[in-house]
């Protein structure tokens, strides 16, 4: 019987926590936005809703834990 092929498998921790985009970006959520909201102003709020970029040092890291992405 031959040997399988062995394939790396998705790391789903990575899957929930990033996102990669038509153009190959990868995005992340901000930090900071689940609790003591009271404090911080709703443009602070706004902003932190919004995904950043990953920085280009951790961009393989991201793509290395996904392989099919």
């Amino acid at each position: 019987m031959p040997k399988a092929i062995a394939r790396r498998k998705t790391k789903k921790a990575v899957v929930k926590r990033f996102k990669v985009t038509a153009r190959g970006k990868v995005l992340a959520p901000r930090a900071g936005r689940r609790h003591l909201a009271s404090s911080k102003n709703r443009k602070r709020m706004r902003r932190l809703g919004k995904a950043k970029n990953v920085r280009s040092e951790d961009v393989g890291h991201v793509r290395d834990s996904l392989p099919f992405a």
